[in-house]
This record gives structure tokens, C-alpha cells and sequence, in this order.
């Protein structure tokens, strides 16, 4: 049902998984980690890829707690962004020292 509604959503907002939508994260870091990944290029285009795999049901529902993330696709996405963009995070986080989002509300 769940699973449902958020494909219902997703139309709704015109988002589709083949094409270029990310996964909603909640940790400040993880989020940093998919800008990243975004700004490398590497969530772009197509989502033509299929990935299985079998995990330990508690490794993955701790991910999800942890995370936020209730979707697997998602889970797996920014896993892998994460694998994909860790020697290269401490310098984005470095290079954007100081600097805040546009997004942020100042409230000015």
C-alpha cells in the first residue's frame, strides 16, 4: 500500500525512477554526499541499471532507520554514491567551508 501511494506521489509530481529523480535523504552528510555525486555526474541520465542483491535483514532495516530512507532503490543509490564519492568528499566539504545553500531559509 505504502509503496503505492509513494509511485502515486511520484507521478503526481511528475518524477519517474528512469529518469533523473534522488533519493529524498534526511542526514545532513548523506545529503552533502549525493550533491556531490550530482555535481560529478553521476545521477544523471537514464536509471537502466538493475541491481539485486541479498542482505542480512538487520543491516538493512538499521540503514533505513539511520538513514531515513524507506525506499531499497534508494538505499542502494546513495550507498553507492557513497562508495563512489568517498575520497573526494572531505574536499567538496573543505571547498564549500563557509558558503551556505541557496535553499536555506535566513529568515531575512
Amino acid at each position: 500500500m505504502a509503496l503505492k501511494q509513494a509511485k502515486s506521489r511520484a507521478v503526481a509530481a511528475g518524477v519517474s525512477r528512469g529518469t533523473s529523480a534522488r533519493a529524498e535523504v534526511h542526514s545532513p552528510k548523506l545529503r552533502d554526499v549525493m550533491n556531490v555525486a550530482q555535481e560529478k555526474g553521476l545521477l544523471s541520465g537514464s536509471r537502466t541499471k538493475m541491481l539485486r542483491g541479498r542482505m542480512p535483514e538487520a543491516l538493512v532495516e538499521k540503514a533505513k532507520r539511520q538513514t531515513g530512507i524507506e525506499s531499497d532503490t534508494d538505499l542502494i543509490e546513495v550507498a553507492l554514491a557513497n562508495l563512489a564519492v568517498a575520497d573526494e568528499f572531505p574536499d567538496w566539504l573543505l571547498k564549500h567551508r563557509g558558503t551556505v545553500n541557496q535553499d536555506v531559509d535566513l529568515e531575512f
